[in-house]
Formats: structure tokens, C-alpha cells, sequence
């Protein structure tokens, strides 16, 4: 078995326990802001264009169109939606469907 010495191994436990930290962060900050939004969530593009089942070009249509909600959060023109709000764009889009009947 290698031998790691006591300075390596000193500097690999800092560094596992800085990341462990940067996660907490995160994890504080994610619950905030959870809170903030009353258990709500936010999707980003790549996450509701699977949801959904289209593309993201189709998601930047319904934006154009005005059909679904959306925030854009930064300068870089990051774009993210209200996980309710989505729900609420899923049901208006299955109410105008109509159920064809079977040919028997």
C-alpha cells in the first residue's frame, strides 16, 4: 500500500471538507430560496423541453407567443419558469384536446 504523508493527506482533508462546505452553501441557499417561493421550483430550458417533450426551439415560440411564463434571471439571458405555472400551461394545453372516438 502507498504511503501518503501527513502534509498530502492533511491538504487532501482540507480540500474534501472545503467542498463539503461550498454543497452546504448551496443546499442553504436552494432552501431559501424555496422558501421564498412558497415550495414553488423553477425549471430551466433543458429541463421543461423534456418535460414537455419539445424542443427548445418550440419553447422559445411559446415565449414569443406569450403562451407560457418565464423569467429571464441574468444577463446572459438565462430563461426559467415557475414549476406551477407550468403545471397550469400543461393543463390548458390538454383541455383544448379533444378525445377523437375509437373506430370500431
Amino acid at each position: 500500500m502507498p504511503y501518503i504523508d501527513d502534509e498530502l493527506l492533511e491538504k487532501m482533508i482540507n480540500t474534501m471538507a472545503e467542498g463539503f462546505a461550498r454543497i452546504e452553501k448551496k443546499l442553504e441557499r436552494m432552501n431559501r430560496q424555496r422558501d421564498c417561493l412558497d415550495g414553488d421550483q423553477f425549471l430551466d430550458n433543458v429541463d421543461l423541453a423534456e418535460l414537455l417533450g419539445v424542443s427548445q426551439r418550440t419553447l422559445a415560440r411559446y415565449r414569443e407567443k406569450g403562451k407560457i411564463p418565464y423569467y429571464c434571471v441574468d444577463d446572459n439571458g438565462r430563461t426559467l419558469y415557475l414549476a406551477s405555472e407550468v403545471r397550469d400551461f400543461i393543463k390548458s394545453r390538454q383541455k383544448g384536446k379533444t378525445m377523437k372516438p375509437e373506430k370500431g
